[in-house]
């Protein structure tokens, strides 16, 4: 199995740490188990957002240095799967599994644009063959199961540690499961996504890099990950890591709120620091409605990125 894709760098550790601590302050109510963070900031020569212009081979022998808390720690990615269904459904087309269209297209776009589970359900069931439903009988039922799991096995093959105990076949739903989505899911849940900000800035990093399933794959998947500090393609990017960020930047982002969760994975690009990229989780269902800590977080990682430029 592959090396992780960054290194741990103890002033880089330092500076999270403090960021850490100054939140723990503001919002003593986060208990230190809700919430994990990744952060890596890119130091020059930048090999990052070249528009493909490094491969592949060359681009995972670099190893960025960078700082994580919990990293590792599986927790419910809400409408941060949607990265992972992302970069399948454009290596799917890539490979000719599925053919391309104007609703497969839209649906694509949806899913990342407007967060809508009803376009990321449409792409779950065309990479897997599957579609929901009344329940099935047992026999039927273990081929539907494997048939969906092909996300997982997808992303198995790639050998990244940062992978290891994640799941992501599971829909999202508004309401919820019902049918053979709810037995899918388990009655204690105990089947539904997981995934770690590490899993997550590993995938959200290749992406940047150009490396994700091809060069042009990953433009197109930029274009709709593109935000700015005041809309994210008409959606606002207030309460989130967008908010935290003092001066004009360019912001490449997904982000998810739900009732039990409230997350966001962001590339940042500003005159004032060097480029890095951000993933935050928080959980509990307190917190998940407290629209301040991202962009708390999001402030204090912005100044430590301000200070590395000046160093």
């Amino acid at each position: 199995m592959s090396r992780k894709f960054f290194s741990i760098d103890p002033n880089l550790q330092s500076a999270l740490e403090t960021v850490l601590e100054a939140t723990q302050a503001a919002f003593p109510q986060l208990a230190p188990n809700q919430i994990a963070i990744t952060w890596i900031p890119y130091e020059p020569p930048y090999r990052v957002n070249t528009g493909g212009a490094i491969t592949s081979e060359e681009f995972w022998k670099y190893q960025p240095s960078g700082a994580s808390y919990r990293g590792v720690e599986l927790i419910e990615p809400a409408s941060i799967v949607s990265l992972f269904y992302l970069v399948a459904a454009h290596d799917w087309l890539e490979q000719g599994m599925i053919q391309t269209s104007l609703e497969t297209e839209r649906a694509i776009a949806d899913s990342i644009v407007a967060s809508s589970n009803d376009a990321l359900s449409y792409i779950v069931d065309i990479l897997s063959g599957t579609t929901s439903g009344p329940s099935i009988p047992a026999g039927p039922f273990e081929t539907w199961k494997f048939q969906r799991n092909i996300i997982n096995r997808y992303f198995s093959q790639l050998e990244w540690p940062e992978l290891r105990a994640v799941n992501m076949n599971q829909k999202l739903w508004h309401d919820g499961p019902y049918g053979r989505e709810q037995d899918f899911l388990g009655k204690t849940l105990e089947h539904r996504n997981l995934l770690t900000t590490e899993a997550t800035a590993r995938l959200l990093h290749s992406i940047v890099g150009g490396v994700s399933v091809s060069a042009r794959r990953s433009q197109k998947m930029m274009a709709l990950l593109a935000r700015s500090t005041e809309l994210a393609n008409g959606r606002s990017l207030t309460r989130f890591i967008g908010t935290g960020i003092a001066s004009p930047a360019e912001i490449w982002s997904q982000a998810s709120a739900t009732s039990r969760v409230r997350h966001d994975a962001a590339y940042i690009e500003s005159t004032s620091t060097h480029p890095y990229l951000l993933v935050v989780f928080t959980e509990g269902q307190d917190h998940a409605e407290n629209e301040e800590i991202i962009p708390f977080v999001s402030k204090h990682i912005f100044e430590a990125a301000q200070h590395l430029l000046k160093s």
